[in-house]
């Protein structure tokens, strides 16, 4: 899932994870300062850069892309790990790392999350704090080259009204884990292919055949 920067992406995302069973949310690495109330471990795994710059040359990113003057990543046994569980796994990027995974994971799902307007942005953008005027042009700025990736995705999210919101990503998820090339072939042969009932075994020698006929005086 990607958007601009104030969207909503990141509250969306915590709430699909809590409503939909079987979804889990990765965590990211990132190079940047915690914000007021997000957690290491929680939010992000906030590092330093030598330490994200080691992990790039040990291959440790299933993607990762700089971000506003900051380095985000997700880590790739992480991921590994909960697809190898049968969990469908959330992944909160930007339209780099986005498009790295595309090259990567041919069976991934792609959509992108849109604030109604750049003005509407731009007051999120104001009352979250913690940015200062010139940062948050900046984002801005980025949103307007960004918006254009919205080809890219397979699906568009207007975040408008939050609970609307949720329950079309909800619905894009359940959806997706119905489409036919998803289906388990090891159950549908297991129900209705496999012939499950093996023919009768002949025991009783008394049985008919077409090369027999009984005797009536037996």
């Amino acid at each position: 899932m990607s958007a601009p920067s104030g969207a909503g992406k990141t509250t969306l995302c915590k709430q699909l994870v809590a409503t939909v069973p079987g979804l889990r949310h990765s965590i990211s690495y990132t190079t940047r300062k915690p914000r007021p109330g997000e957690v290491h471990g929680r939010e992000y795994y906030f590092v330093e850069e030598q330490l994200f710059q080691d992990m790039i040359q040990r291959n440790e990113f299933a993607e990762w892309a700089p971000v506003y003057g900051h380095f985000y990543g997700t880590p790739r046994s992480a991921l590994s790990g909960m697809m190898n569980q049968g969990l469908d796994v959330l992944l909160e990027i930007d339209t780099q790392g986005a498009t790295q995974i595309k090259k990567r994971f041919e069976d991934a799902v792609y959509i992108y999350i849109l604030p109604p307007s750049l003005d509407t942005l731009r007051t999120r953008l104001e009352k979250r704090g913690g940015d200062a005027p010139e940062e948050i042009q900046r984002r801005l700025q980025k949103a307007r080259e960004e918006v254009w990736s919205y080809r890219n995705y397979d699906y568009i999210v207007r975040n408008d009204d939050m609970k609307q919101a949720l329950q079309e990503l909800e619905a894009i998820v359940l959806a997706e884990r119905i489409k036919t090339k998803r289906l388990d072939i090891g159950w549908l042969e297991e129900n209705f292919i496999r012939e499950k009932d093996a023919a009768p075994t002949v025991q009783d020698e008394t049985i008919l055949t077409p090369h027999r006929r009984a005797d009536p005086h037996d």
